[in-house]
């Protein structure tokens, strides 16, 4: 039977009332943890780009709460310190294989998350769950990249960037950073927003599709996302309320502004790259 079907069967059995916490058995959890090793693998993800668009594997977003539902909160020991929760943290003995680093002192990966080679992970910084980092990578220090968040290959997520998770509903797709995007320190990127391709977010820009996007290369506003080869930034605009006599001088929201990247943009940009040798 594939590990879909498994965790198909079993979610069936967890929605009738049929298994929980107290009487799992070891086939039950032998499936959750065959489930866990395939996520740190990367043989499954949360989500998945399908005809230009990115979309929620749904049987891997329930196989994660599963995860949840099916276990006993219990003690683990991490760094000498002790710890509840239902699963513990990842074991990290592969990372070294492929040449991935997570400085000591405060990298912690949870069960369920993959890296891949040639990663960077700096403390304190922290991947949860179901996240996935593509290879070359760099989470710098106060990062926290979200449970499923999916983050590409040669990203560099700058000092204390939050990239959101998304578990539920399990329909919905992640926060997704794709392949080359670099985002500045203090960026936070939610609520399954789409960051593009090979684009340069500058420091403090908090992406969510709350937020407008004003593209300066289409002429359009957009919800949700920042297309590929973008250099975006905050701006404040005026708002609705303006107009209110509680607002002396007028009242402003902020919104994204992207433009074309520049040539001086993507060299700052390549110099960083020492970090990643």
């Amino acid at each position: 039977m594939s590990l879909e079907r498994e965790i198909t069967d079993l979610q069936q059995r967890y929605e009738n009332d049929e298994v929980d916490a107290a009487t799992a058995d070891e086939d039950d959890l032998a499936t959750l943890e065959a489930f866990l090793e395939a996520l740190e693998a990367g043989e499954i993800r949360a989500a998945e780009k399908h005809n230009g668009s990115w979309e929620a594997n749904e049987w891997v977003k329930r196989g994660i709460l599963l995860n949840f539902g099916l276990r006993e909160n219990r003690a683990f020991e991490y760094g000498g310190v002790d710890h509840y929760d239902v699963l513990p943290l990842r074991e990290t003995a592969d990372l070294g294989e492929r040449g991935t680093r997570n400085t000591p002192d405060g990298t912690t990966i949870r069960r369920g998350a993959y890296l891949g080679e040639d990663c960077i992970m700096m403390s304190p910084s922290f991947v949860n769950i179901g996240a996935y980092v593509g290879d070359g990578t760099l989470v710098d220090s106060c990062d926290t990249v979200g449970s499923c968040a999916q983050i590409g290959e040669d990203v560099k997520l700058g000092a204390n960037t939050l990239i959101g998770g998304v578990l539920e509903p399990v329909e919905s797709a992640p926060v997704v950073v794709e392949d080359g995007v670099s985002l500045g320190a203090g960026c936070r990127v939610t609520s399954g927003f789409v960051v593009g391709a090979d684009s340069v977010v500058g420091e403090n820009t908090l992406l969510t599709p709350r937020i407008p996007v004003y593209d300066l290369v289409e002429e359009e506003v957009l919800y949700g996302e920042l297309p590929p080869e973008r250099r975006a930034f905050t701006r404040f605009v005026e708002s609705s309320v303006g107009d209110h006599d509680l607002f002396e001088g007028g009242a402003y929201k902020p919104a994204v502004v992207a433009t074309d990247l520049e040539d001086r943009t993507l060299e700052s940009t390549e110099r960083e790259e020492v970090l990643r040798e």
